[in-house]
């Protein structure tokens, strides 16, 4: 690989790359920041007038099929097209399904909005770090490398963070004019703008566009599409097609049911494997399967924590930071006017015709329905509210300010010879992230939520509670499997990472669809907190076994 003569510090491609994922991710949590608001809003005021099942059941496909293209895209790029020119076709494709969905026009132009946004994560989302890593695999950056994802992981969350202020601006400044539509503009304005920087940036990374030649034992595409696909696909088919549903919906079951063959010829893998290579493999298997429930949790951000915000949350701007809101257009008003709400009961669960389409009458605005008394404006004053969407950016906000602070405990573990291995750090995260959920557990229990709201404080806790989880798993996940994976198969347990991100994302959706079911909702929360905390206790023994096989595979392939 010929490299640009650098001068000292980091290459300049990393901060293309840095810049170029930032309006990526601009343009991501944009979307899925709003994406349900947008479902669930009445047609009146622009949106799509869903229930909150089948609101949540489309967002929780949406992300599920994100994070598994990658895997596709990923080997598409190793074997045939290359990174760059994988990532112009997928941030090409990215900003079409985001116009799309800015034309707010027919379900069919919906969907192939987000057909071409699935489709086009899924050549650009692995491809950009592999380029990152093949930057810094000079021997002389190699030291950097773990610094630079940090700086890169950086430039992830500011575009999360920044994203939902400007979608908020757009959408409450246009709301009489498809304010929705405009907003998903700009996520698609902001993928045009990471192809175009990504462009003019093209001479400091091409060096690093290298195609990697066939391994023995490689697994060829062909291959992978008859033994994992194509099942699949059938599967799936079934799923959507048997009558009635299983879990909530004909998406939800065409998911799940097309994941039981992948499921299988995974551990189909596992079993054939010998010696080392199945201690490898069943390694990674264990960890992927605790990884689940993380990205459950994860995903909740998109889903019932958006709903939490929206419906049972104190979200009235104190008077005194309001003034400093105003610039960024993140107010909504209220007030106890007649105007069009959806038709609930007394769990707030919307009423839909047959079509499933939410019915609407006038009313109060529904804010007001689970708002004490006291609360309540004057007769011919406004309530003023942060917008639901702002509450996403949250979780970027708690990343930026305690990456140094985790950074400096594992530091301070490592100079103390108690550095945390890294299926200590998934068993740990994984409870840390429960501890997450039991924090909303407390909230839901704090009150009697159908008749007061809660602070804003309690998912501002759990926020921040959770970044610390993300903190000790995400970042390891990629680079984990890269390690241990045996060297034949690194594609497809590369493809094992992003399916276990995918799984998350679903099931996710598929228990937010469930929301309206819960009349006590502690209920809901509690089960994702008993499931990581029984993960965590379950991993905690295994860890010494497993970094065994962790730091032996390491080692073997160095």
């Amino acid at each position: 690989m010929q490299a640009l003569p650098e001068k000292k510090g980091h290459p300049r491609g990393l901060y293309v790359l840095f810049f170029t994922e930032m309006w990526e991710r601009f343009g991501y949590y944009l979307m899925i920041g709003i994406f349900y608001l947008y479902l669930n809003d009445t047609v009146g005021h622009g949106g799509r007038g869903m229930d909150t099942a089948s609101a949540v059941s489309i967002v929780g496909t949406y992300v599920a099929l994100i994070y598994l293209t990658p895997f596709i895209g990923g080997l598409i790029a190793d074997r045939y097209l290359g990174y760059i020119k994988s990532i112009f076709l997928g941030g090409g494709l990215l900003a079409l399904g985001y116009f799309l969905l800015a034309l707010n026009g027919s379900d069919a132009v919906m969907y192939s909005g987000l057909f071409f946004a699935i489709v086009g994560n899924g050549f650009f989302k692995p491809n950009i770090s592999t380029l990152l890593g093949n930057i810094y695999n000079r021997p002389d950056l190699k030291p950097k490398k773990d610094i630079a994802y940090n700086i890169f992981y950086m430039g992830i969350n500011t575009g999360a963070l920044v994203c939902n202020f400007v979608a908020a601006y757009l959408h409450n400044k246009y709301q009489d004019n498809n304010g929705w539509g405009i907003a998903f503009s700009a996520a698609g304005f902001g993928m045009a703008l990471s192809v175009i920087w990504f462009a003019f940036g093209l001479k400091h990374i091409k060096h690093a566009d290298v195609i990697k030649p066939v391994q023995e034992g490689d697994m060829p595409i062909s291959k992978i599409f008859i033994q994992v696909f194509l099942p699949a696909i059938i599967a799936g088919l079934i799923g959507w097609f048997i009558p009635g549903n299983i879990l909530g919906s004909d998406s939800n079951d065409a998911f799940i049911f097309a994941c039981v063959p992948i499921i299988i010829f995974y551990f189909n893998l596992w079993h054939r494997a010998k010696g080392f290579e199945r201690k490898r493999i069943s390694t990674l298997l264990i960890l992927f399967g605790v990884s689940i429930i993380f990205w459950n949790i994860y995903n909740q951000n998109s889903t019932a924590l958006t709903i939490w915000a929206q419906t049972y949350t104190d979200r009235e701007a104190p008077k005194a930071i309001q003034p400093a809101l105003v610039p960024f257009g993140s107010l909504e008003s209220v007030n106890t006017n007649p105007t069009e709400v959806p038709i609930v009961d007394q769990q707030f669960r919307a009423k839909t015709d047959a079509n499933g389409k939410v019915l609407t009458q006038q009313g109060t605005d529904l804010y007001f329905q689970n708002l004490q008394k006291d609360k309540y404006p004057p007769p011919g004053q406004d309530l003023k509210l942060v917008s639901t969407n702002i509450y996403q950016s949250i979780n970027p906000f708690w990343i930026i300010v305690l990456t140094p602070l985790v950074v400096a405990f594992f530091n301070w573990m490592k100079a103390r010879k108690k550095e945390l291995s890294t299926p200590s750090k998934f068993a740990w995260g994984t409870l840390i992230a429960g501890l997450s959920s039991v924090v909303m557990v407390i909230a839901c229990l704090s009150t009697n939520i159908y008749t007061n709201k809660v602070s804003s404080w309690w998912i501002i806790s759990s926020y921040g509670v959770f970044t610390i989880s993300e903190l000790f798993v995400s970042p390891v996940g990629l680079s984990l499997t890269s390690k241990v994976a045996p060297r034949r198969l690194t594609a497809l347990m590369m493809g094992g990472w992003f399916i276990t991100t995918s799984l998350g994302g679903k099931i996710s959706g598929i228990l937010a669809g469930f929301w309206d079911k819960f009349d006590n909702k502690a209920v809901f929360f509690s089960i994702s907190a008993v499931a990581a905390i029984v993960a965590c206790f379950l991993l905690l023994p295994l860890t010494k076994r497993l970094n065994t096989v962790v730091e032996a595979a390491a080692a073997a392939d160095d």
